[in-house]
């Protein structure tokens, strides 16, 4: 992509002299950081500042070489520190512009992000789109994720110097030439310049944004783009990190900011702010043309050599430079160290007549692997006449650095303790004029089949889609691996595919190209199971059929004989406990009935099983049986059904080693039983992965054994078998397997609801009971029964009842039992109360519940009586004031006693399992009190149908006699 930067030398910008001498004529700035100790979180914390020094007489040189340090907060609470100047003067980088740098360190208590800040008291005066500029901070921050799982972490650095302006009606762009030394992802974005009026270098460390700042580009009368076709605009490339101002519509200085991102595995880990300062002058120069690369990729040890042209529509003289970390350079022109050597040049240096030619060499090796591209900025700037502007264009360069192809993999059957596996080798790998990294790794990837891959020529690693899936991984200097499926062994007669990719070390990354193909066979020297079907379905007596191959690849006649196989059994699709069945012994010669065997005393009816069989043969040296291999698991067609409306749903399933996809599945229907007879009603044409469905709605669509259509009923029981077809894959035996399912009935069902019951229940009359009705009794019972709707289009196949109850009437019942059909009465005991609310609903065979039948509820029959005299002599005969026999459903209780003066002198509670609410004439520490009239109140909670109803309030007198005078 292309970029377009302007640069002002001088001489039109007095009417822009700053005039405040509190000034300190800051054009640019950020903050970077890097890690610079394994063993703790120590930082190195680098503050790069730009000055203008433009002359006149309020010039910024003294201001620069005035700034010797800078308030440093750390982002660790609102502690700050004066950090001094690296160089004892201020460095001019060119005739209008100086940079001071700043450096220290800091060691972090522990993990965290922190917000890192520094403080210079105040910008230009007289920026155009920051209200009181002279006034107003300037003001940085970079934040960074502080966790020593990041390793040496460092920030990316802004090669670029932003030294460049602009001119009226002229697109201006510029481009940091951001690099980040450990290869992590940059994305850009647009941000508000911080800092506060009147702020001292020693205020609070919370950065904040600039009061009343403006977008440059809604300043001006005539805000148009350079094409005239849209208005002005400010944008960043949030992948490029282009920013540019299409275009200034006045002269003056302006101010923007913008966050360089730093991205690792998808979570971000930092970002910086650089805030840049734009000069806008009423120039007549035309800027520079300038033509770079396109984007490439490489391979590690390329020499890339490539040519950049500028010409200057003026005839001006012309100055290319190039940034980015390739060259090794700071944004001063001073050495660093940011990619391993050789270092990339660019030629010629210095000016040079219009139009020029520049060469742009790098040499590539291995340590320059990455994921993220290398970014090269070219610029190329004009010296026009004395009196007009430097005007300057830059253009961006990606170069994408990926490791070779490993060469001459080749695979091999192996003998591995662990299974059957396959054996791999490859040469060394070597990269450019460098070694790989030692921590590298070379992946191994596997896939079923040959395949032939034909990438990118950039694409480094697999493409996804491809099939293959990483079997493995060992170090960058390894030349052999053995692959045999992580223990579990591969199959044999399966074609495998490998291919191997170098992986570079995060963080930087990075892999190489794809090597090529190696494609192998395992040879197939053990039996192939080739049946497992059901041939009876039952809970005892189920049978089972499997059959098998005889071992391709052995020769009966080579001395191994004689021969053994083992047949091995678990229970359930996916089983992983085998134990055995059979062992049959064999010579291996044509026409012995040695590779079926009938299991047998099986339930079928709930279970799939599953079989494996090992095969053994004879040590011509021991002369002992010796296992060679075993087959792979094999199990039987397990099948589902589920009844639907008028309709039955089938699917089944099958873990075999061969494959019943992309085949027609045949289904049977029978009336008879799961044993049959049944008949073939439809095939179906499966796909996807090893689960098959099918409806039947009683069609039969295969006509050769007989069209056998019936009408799904809710009253009838539909048996199902299917039988599977499937075939190992080429280039085993082609021809197809077929397996029946056990078989399995079901009942279509209906939506339609049974007719609801009519409730009713037995009743209480508390008129007619007497005092001592329930007296003593615990436990109650309530019996409700009920009738079938004798009208209504419903269903009246009626499979079970539910009976729901609740002891409260404002509670929605609880289903409380079911009760099978054909019963119509229900007693409920062992109830604490008789007060609660019953419905009933009627089930269906189908499952469908009716809706609930009429309400019917019952309610207790509460007492409480209290007497009005008693006599606490001591005699035994009514010495306590308390109620009369039998006090019926109370909950909860209290009495108080009250004196004639209105004084409460004795109360009780009670709960609903101690109803003893007495009084023995004592007050409520124990005294005697004197005979007399007392009255009493009794508040009680009842037990009631309505529980939520207010406790109610028995009052009264009762008279206390004693032998003994007194008034009370």
């Amino acid at each position: 992509m292309k970029t377009y930067l302007l640069l002002v030398l001088g001489g039109l910008l007095n009417l822009m002299a700053v005039s405040d001498g509190r000034a300190t004529h800051v054009r640019a700035g950020e903050i970077t950081t890097r890690r610079i100790s394994s063993n703790s979180l120590t930082y190195e914390i680098t503050l790069t500042v730009y000055f203008d020094i433009r002359p006149g007489p309020n010039g910024g040189q003294g201001a620069a070489r005035a700034q010797n340090d800078v308030s440093f907060c750390f982002g660790a609470g609102q502690q700050t520190r004066r950090v001094p100047r690296i160089d004892a003067e201020s460095r001019n980088i060119n005739a209008y512009t100086s940079i001071n740098i700043y450096r220290t360190t800091y060691t972090y208590s522990g993990p965290g992000t922190y917000e890192i800040s520094c403080t210079i008291t105040n910008r230009n005066d007289g920026t155009r789109n920051i209200p009181s500029s002279v006034r107003t901070s300037f003001k940085l921050r970079t934040t960074i994720v502080v966790n020593a799982d990041l390793g040496l972490n460092s920030t990316p650095v802004l090669l670029n110097p932003p030294l460049d302006s602009a001119r009226v009606g002229q697109k201006w762009c510029h481009n940091p030439a951001a690099f980040d030394a450990d290869g992590d992802s940059l994305a850009y974005r647009l941000y508000t310049p911080s800092g506060r009026i009147e702020e001292t270098d020693q205020s609070p460390c919370n950065p904040v944004f600039v009061a009343g700042y403006s977008d440059p580009s809604t300043i001006g009368a005539n805000r148009v783009n350079e094409a005239g076709t849209g208005p002005a605009t400010l944008t960043v490339n949030p992948i490029t990190g282009d920013v540019c101002w299409d275009a200034p519509a006045e002269v003056g200085q302006y101010n923007i900011a913008f966050i360089v991102e730093e991205w690792r595995d998808g979570v971000k880990i930092g970002e910086i702010v650089r805030d840049v300062q734009i000069i806008v002058t009423p120039s007549i120069n035309k800027r520079p043309e300038l033509k770079g690369p396109d984007a490439i990729c490489v391979e590690a040890g390329t020499l890339i050599q490539q040519t950049i042209t500028a010409t200057d529509p003026d005839g001006n003289r012309l100055e290319l430079t190039g940034f980015g970390g390739p060259f090794n350079k700071g944004p001063d022109n001073t050495p660093i160290s940011l990619v391993p050597p050789p270092a990339a040049t660019l030629t010629p240096a210095g000016l040079q007549n219009s139009p020029i030619t520049g060469t742009f060499r790098w040499e590539t090796n291995c340590v320059h692997v990455r994921d993220e591209p290398y970014d090269v900025v070219f610029r190329v700037i004009d010296y026009p006449s004395t009196g007009q502007t430097q005007l300057a264009t830059l253009a961006t360069f990606r170069i994408r650095v990926y490791a070779p192809r490993p060469q001459n993999l080749a695979a091999r059957p192996a003998v591995d303790p662990a299974g059957r596996a396959i054996a791999l080798s490859w040469s060394l790998y070597t990269c450019g004029n460098a070694a790989p990294p030692a921590t590298a790794e070379m992946v191994i990837y596997r896939r079923e089949g040959c395949a032939t891959l034909t990438p990118d020529a950039c694409a480094t690693g697999l493409p996804a889609g491809s099939g293959y899936v990483e079997v493995g991984r060992v170090p960058i200097g390894q030349t052999t691996f053995t692959d045999n499926n992580r223990g579990t062994g591969l199959q044999r007669g399966v074609p495998y595919s490998y291919r191997i990719v170098v992986q570079y070390p995060r963080p930087g990354g990075g892999q190489s190209v794809v090597s090529e193909e190696a494609c192998v066979n395992l040879p197939q020297q053990v039996p192939l199971i080739t049946q497992v079907t059901v041939d009876t379905t039952d809970a005892v007596r189920g049978v089972v059929t499997v059959r098998w191959t005889r071992p391709l690849g052995i020769d009966p006649q080579d001395g191994a004989g004689p021969f053994q196989y083992r047949l091995f059994r678990t229970t359930g699709l996916d089983g992983t406990n085998f134990t055995p069945v059979a062992t049959i012994n064999t010579t291996l010669q044509p026409g012995m009935p040695d590779t079926v065997y009938t299991d047998r005393a099986l339930n079928t009816g709930a279970n799939a099983y599953r079989y494996r069989i090992e095969f053994y043969l004879t040590d011509p040296i021991s002369g002992q049986l010796q296992r060679l291999d075993a087959t792979e698991n094999a199990s039987s067609v397990r099948l589902a059904a589920t009844g639907g409306m008028r309709r039955v749903q089938l699917s089944w399933q099958a873990s075999t080693p061969w494959n019943n996809d992309n085949q027609v599945h045949r289904v049977y229907r029978s009336t008879s039983g799961p044993n049959g007879p049944f008949n073939r009603i439809a095939e179906v044409a499966v796909q996807g992965s090893n689960t098959y469905v099918f409806t039947d709605t009683g069609g039969d669509t295969y006509a050769a054994d007989g069209v056998g259509t019936v009408t799904m009923s809710t009253d009838s029981q539909y048996c199902y078998r299917v039988e599977t077809i499937g075939r190992y894959a080429s280039p085993l035996p082609t021809t197809l397997l077929c397996n029946y399912s056990q078989g399995i009935c079901v009942t279509p069902i209906d939506t339609t609801k049974p007719c609801a019951p009519v409730l009713a229940m037995d009743t209480l009359n508390c008129a007619s009971l007497t005092d001592d009705a329930f007296c003593n009794q615990t436990t109650f019972a309530n019996t409700v029964n009920w009738r079938t709707s004798a009208t209504g289009t419903c269903d009246r196949n009626v499979a079970k009842y539910n009976l729901y109850y609740t002891p409260c009437a404002g509670d929605e019942p609880k289903l409380l039992t079911a009760i099978d059909a054909g019963t119509m009465t229900y007693r409920h005991e062992n109830l604490t109360s008789m007060a609660g609310c019953y419905y009933i609903t009627a089930v269906s065979r189908s499952g469908v519940e009716s809706a609930t039948s009429n309400r019917v509820c019952k309610d207790n029959c509460p007492v409480l009586k209290m007497p009005n005299v008693f006599t606490p002599n001591g005699d035994g005969k009514n010495d306590v004031f308390e109620p009369t026999r039998c006090p019926r459903f109370i909950e909860s209780a209290e009495l108080t006693i009250i004196n004639r003066w209105g004084m409460n002198v004795y109360q009780v509670s009670s709960a609903s399992s101690d109803v003893r609410l007495q009084w023995e004439g004592k007050t409520d520490r124990g005294q005697d009190l004197p005979g007399g009239l007392y009255y009493y109140q009794v508040k009680v909670k009842f037990r009631r149908l309505h529980c939520e109803a207010p406790p109610e309030v028995y009052k009264g007198w009762v008279e206390m006699l004693k032998e003994t005078g007194g008034t009370n």
